[in-house]
């Protein structure tokens, strides 16, 4: 049966062939090998015989190769050429515009091994002063990538939360906005969702589902039923939509959000009481017990209500019990922020326009990061032009006292863990993000001493996007969470909550635990341009769920507190080192 499979093997090999640059003419003697032996009905009975070379276009070398596969169920040659040229680059021959040159140059360049990290380095503008491409052909590479997101079964929360809040609108203009709620995974901000759960109550079962249906971001009716109707978006996620009565909606609204240990929970706790707990709602015997809302159903139940960010059975229904829920962090309770990259480096806008944009948004300072000098890929900031920078925010500063721009960096932390600059311009900084951008696959203990000796710096200030991931692209890079935060707490480091959708890094299961030692976080929205700034949103859901309180969050502060904070973790830095 692997034997059908030897077509697939062969364009395969000619498209790594093809993206290493090999000679034109053997890479496209795979390429018609390939269609050649995809139309071949007996290829089992020619390999057999060994007869393989008798097909015009199929070599001795090739008929080996292909022999060997179908003894072995590998081809050394194949199995070598991975080795060289990574196989995910593969992935990237489906968008369109993008040949084997254009992946060669944007591997070779800057990195990019699969379609995540490239949607990632048009989200930096990466492309843009790239050889061979240029800013329509970003627009044409980023518009690529969002089609084949669409059949993907998984999709970031920062993709799908503005469709769901849109339709959730909509619903509202037939329901009433009280009746009308996004639950499941999108309710609880997990940062990849599989599905949308929309709960609605009325009385209209028919009217409310044939709106729902004619939707103009519905691209497909799966099933229609009396209670549930599932579509499929036209951005490839399914939707459910669900219709209950009003009496029925706080108990449906609670068990479509789950999580489902969450939920079992609760529904033990009912049953210790004699009650019955579903979706239907809370009962004795076959009697509903009246409760208008969700507070009044977990207050039944003996238990404070429950965030939903924190329905993830991780403590709080103990917490819930005990009177020890936090006052989990809000979106107002941000004053300002950081990690933000302006044209200096790859940012597309303006110090000027961040900064009035930052001020636009209630913001009260913001701290400019762009990149350090090794990060040449991104136009990193020489001496000289660091000073340029510094010279234009105290300009800036002087004309706005309303409004502060702290002077930052975000410096490659290099492989043996120094920072990219020598100590006459760290100490001109007012906060630096020490940050890895290449080197991701050092072996576990190598990385860890890397990063602790970057936190040890007398000058880093917080750790950038701490595993480096980019969701559902590539998985950080090896370290243990609780080493690093063990680190940061020692070493006076704020560890950066980083905003992006696309990476939401540190994750939300290790927030308690640097909660607990009393590491600072600050949610960074690492921000390219203007737009990136609002991206602090998904940051606090994602600090939300990790049971953040204005005190764990730096950038709550006011400027003179920030000050504050800055200096004293410098100071006693400083102090570390002076008494080591």
């Amino acid at each position: 049966m692997q034997n059908k499979s030897i077509p697939t093997i062969l364009k395969e090999i000619a498209m790594l062939l093809e993206i290493k640059g090999e000679n034109p003419f053997k890479t496209r003697a795979y390429y018609n090998a390939a269609n050649i032996l995809s139309g071949v009905t007996d290829l089992d009975d020619l390999i057999r015989q060994k007869r393989l070379r008798e097909i015009k276009g199929i070599g001795e070398a090739l008929s080996k190769k292909i022999e060997e596969y179908s003894l072995t169920g590998k081809m050394q040659y194949l199995e070598d050429l991975k080795k060289e040229v990574p196989e995910s680059l593969l992935e990237l021959m489906e968008i369109p515009n993008l040949g084997p040159k254009r992946i060669k140059a944007l591997y070779d360049e800057l990195g990019v091994r699969n379609i995540g990290e490239l949607e990632y380095a048009c989200r930096e503008n990466r492309l843009v002063n790239l050889l061979g491409f240029g800013m329509k052909t970003q627009e044409k590479v980023r518009k690529g990538i969002e089609f084949l997101k669409r059949h993907k079964g998984e999709f970031l929360f920062g993709d799908i939360y503005p469709e769901a809040e849109g339709i959730k609108k909509h619903l509202a203009s037939v329901a009433g906005p009280e009746w009308v709620e996004v639950c499941g995974s999108i309710r609880r901000r997990k940062e990849i969702v599989r599905d949308m759960d929309i709960l609605v109550a009325g009385d209209n079962h028919e009217k409310v589902t044939a709106f729902f249906v004619s939707m103009p971001e519905v691209d497909e009716v799966l099933l229609t039923g009396d209670t549930k109707t599932s579509v499929r978006l036209k951005s490839g996620i399914e939707a459910d939509l669900r219709v209950v009565r009003q009496a029925e909606f706080p108990c449906a609204l609670m068990y479509f959000t789950g999580s489902k240990e969450h939920n079992v929970r609760l529904r033990a706790i009912a049953k210790k009481k004699g009650w019955k707990l579903n979706e239907y709602g809370l009962f004795e015997d076959d009697r509903m017990l009246p409760c208008q809302s969700e507070e009044e159903v977990y207050k039944a139940l003996g238990l404070a209500w429950i965030p939903p960010e924190l329905r993830e059975d991780s403590g709080e229904v103990e917490a819930a019990e005990e009177g020890r829920l936090p006052a989990i962090l809000t979106l107002d309770d941000i004053k300002g922020t950081f990690h933000v990259h302006t044209d200096f480096s790859d940012g597309i806008d303006s110090l000027e326009k961040m900064a009035e944009e930052a001020q636009r948004l209630g913001y009260l300072y913001v701290g400019i990061s762009d990149h350090s000098k090794s990060a040449y890929y991104a136009g990193g900031l020489k001496p000289e032009t660091v000073r340029r920078q510094w010279e234009m925010i105290d300009a800036i500063n002087e004309r706005n006292r309303s409004f502060h721009i702290f002077k930052g960096i975000e410096s490659d932390i290099q492989p043996d863990g120094s920072l990219d600059y020598d100590e006459d311009i760290l100490k001109g900084f007012d906060f630096v993000v020490a940050s890895i951008h290449s080197g991701f696959t050092m072996k576990k203990d190598d990385m860890e001493k890397r990063i602790i000796r970057a936190m040890e710096n007398p000058y880093t200030t917080m750790l950038g996007h701490p595993t480096g991931r980019l969701l559902l692209s590539r998985d950080g890079y090896e370290c243990d969470m609780v080493k690093l935060i063990d680190a940061a707490a020692r070493n006076h480091v704020i560890m950066e909550l980083n905003a992006s959708p696309y990476r939401l890094d540190i994750d939300w299961r290790y927030l308690k635990y640097a909660k607990d030692k009393g590491v600072m976080i600050s949610i960074n929205p690492d921000a390219h341009g203007v737009t990136g700034l609002r991206e602090v949103f998904y940051g606090v859901g994602i600090a939300r769920k990790g049971w953040q309180e204005r005190k764990d969050v730096l950038n709550t502060q006011g400027v003179n507190d920030i000050k504050d904070t800055l200096k004293r973790i410098r100071d006693a830095k400083r102090y570390q080192r002076n008494n080591k």
